[in-house]
């Protein structure tokens, strides 16, 4: 029996058995809901419809569009890809693994296009803070989302270890919607932005944790990493180091 088949025959079994794919459906179904939902409420006045807000400047750039198009064909190809394991898609699923992986390439590529674009190039950022440390946000991003991807890719043959790191790289992007939802004074906003994420991977792990009645090692790592990088970013970002770094790569 090929690999693809061992592999394959191995999660069907675990999905007969009502084992790990059915103690974790009601999590996994809710971040394919979830997902494309808070990015849409996020970026519904910014980005998606702001033709019809009037007091939206609109965004012209190239870059701009193409990395809100890379952006959201990959949160489609998240909730995609949950569907096909639920509607026991198997195979396809797993077809599918590879366009991920270029897919993953192109949101990093554009992403730090857009980013360089914006910060380094138009020297935008949100009111008060400055361009040059804003950027270790999005850098920050974009790193995150290798490690977890990578770890998802290594794990690919191990459905909980896999899925938990796919979900992972979700909360990971939510920073960004979460700050432009006009829901706190901009003065807090920041701490709105990467608190309810890292309150979301918390939860999740707390949920996987009561149903299996044990911490599973991968997905608690990756989570203390996720939580961990947000206030880690700030403090780097206000650095000598990074600064004078944005500043030669900005020259």
């Amino acid at each position: 029996m090929a690999v693809n088949e061992v592999a394959l025959a191995g999660r069907v079994g675990v999905v007969k058995s009502g084992g790990r794919f059915g103690a974790d459906r009601g999590l996994y179904i809710a971040a394919a809901i979830g997902f494309p939902l808070l990015v849409l409420i996020g970026y519904f006045r910014t980005y998606y419809f702001s033709a019809f807000f009037p007091d939206v400047k609109p965004l012209a750039s190239s870059v701009v569009h193409a990395h809100g198009i890379v952006m959201t064909t990959w949160v489609i190809y998240f909730a995609a890809q949950i569907a096909l394991i639920r509607t026991k898609n198997y195979k396809l699923h797993m077809s599918m693994g590879l366009v991920g992986v270029a897919l993953a390439a192109l949101v990093v590529v554009v992403g730090m296009t857009a980013a360089v674009q914006a910060h380094l190039v138009r020297k935008s950022a949100p009111p008060g803070l400055d361009p040059y440390s804003f950027f270790m946000i999005p850098t920050s991003d974009m790193l995150v989302f290798v490690i977890l991807f990578v770890g998802a890719f290594i794990y690919r043959r191990k459905p909980t270890e896999h899925k938990s790191l796919m979900l992972l790289t979700a909360i990971n992007f939510l920073p960004a919607a979460f700050g432009r939802m006009p829901v706190v004074p901009p003065e807090k906003m920041l701490w709105w932005a990467i608190g309810i994420p890292c309150l979301l991977a918390l939860t999740c792990l707390g949920w996987h944790t009561w149903k299996h009645g044990k911490l599973n090692r991968v997905f608690a790592i990756a989570t203390v990493l996720l939580v961990v990088s947000y206030p880690l970013r700030i403090v780097l970002a206000g650095t000598s180091v990074w600064l004078n770094f944005v500043t030669w790569l900005a020259g």
